[in-house]
């Protein structure tokens, strides 16, 4: 019973430094304001949750946020908005998926956890972290045109995240997650 707890706590830390670097990875969408970048570090929090649970998913998000909070983050609003993303997005997935355990659920799931993600952070960019972050950079523009940021950038850009992070762990759980059940 104990090594089996040790394996699964060395294996959530393994996927939380895997997540950590995946973040360091990032690439920005055309037409979309640069400052929003997709990377894919929400994969092993995926593999997380879908191998361990909530609590081992969970657990990997945070200690990515912590990780890159700490050693590369060059103020706190970027590192909580991705926090807030990966909870929007995944949460959702495995709450349905969690439920029925099928392929469709885990389809379904994405598509809700796309639509929480997208009016999560459109709310939270609104209200909270672009006025926070305008504060932080003094960028009095950032504040004015928020209403245009949020439809042309963060809204759009949500979506496209979204859809590209549930492709690749669609692929993930259809052709990784059966090999490390075992």
């Amino acid at each position: 019973m104990r090594r089996s707890r040790l394996e699964k706590l060395i294996i959530i830390s393994i996927l939380a430094a895997l997540s950590f670097i995946l973040m360091l990875v990032q690439f920005p969408i055309p037409l979309i304001p640069p400052f929003l970048t997709v990377d894919f570090s929400d994969i092993p929090a995926f593999i997380g949750f879908m191998l361990f649970g909530g609590v081992a998913g969970s657990l990997v998000i945070l200690m990515k946020i912590i990780l890159y909070g700490l050693l590369m983050a060059s103020e706190p609003i970027g590192p909580l908005a991705n926090l807030l993303a990966s909870f929007s997005l995944l949460l959702p997935v495995y709450f349905v998926y969690s439920k029925y355990k099928t392929r469709k659920s885990l389809i379904l799931g994405f598509v809700l956890g796309i639509t929480t993600l997208t009016v999560a952070m459109a709310v939270l960019n609104y209200f909270v972290l672009l006025p926070m972050y305008g504060l932080i950079i003094d960028q009095r523009d950032l504040i004015e045109n928020i209403r245009a940021i949020i439809t042309a950038g963060i809204i759009p850009f949500n979506i496209i995240k979204g859809i590209l992070v549930g492709l690749v762990a669609y692929l993930v759980y259809t052709k990784v997650i059966p090999k490390l059940r075992n």
